[in-house]
């Protein structure tokens, strides 16, 4: 696949490179400035593909609401089925809370 346009000339590809201290050959260079302009090329197709100015903004099927957050998730209490398991694996148990030991602190002045 050729480029349509190199968004990333070769000069600048090589600086970053260079910033990057990557040592690259010839060829692994010419194929990542390649293919990182393939992947902004196929982002400019995508970003003309016309939307409606009416479409809600979604996110893996998640629908955002009109302030472009995603609904908050219904707080609720589900029961673990096998507490006596989990706590039979913590090496201090009292009143079926698991004991840890203390931190020990320094005041600072």
């Amino acid at each position: 696949m050729n480029n349509k346009d190199n968004l990333i000339p070769r000069e600048v590809f090589d600086h970053l490179v260079d910033l990057a201290a990557f040592s690259l050959e010839e060829q692994e260079k010419s194929y990542l400035h390649e293919q990182m302009n393939n992947q902004l090329n196929s982002i400019r197709e995508l970003e003309a593909i016309p939307l409606p100015d009416d479409l809600p903004v979604t996110t893996h099927g998640v629908d955002y609401g009109q302030d472009g957050t995603p609904p908050l998730r219904k707080d609720e209490w589900v029961a673990c089925q096998n507490t006596a398991d989990i706590l039979a694996q913590a090496p201090c148990v009292e009143d079926d809370y698991i004991v840890v030991p203390d931190i020990p602190t320094t005041e600072l002045e």
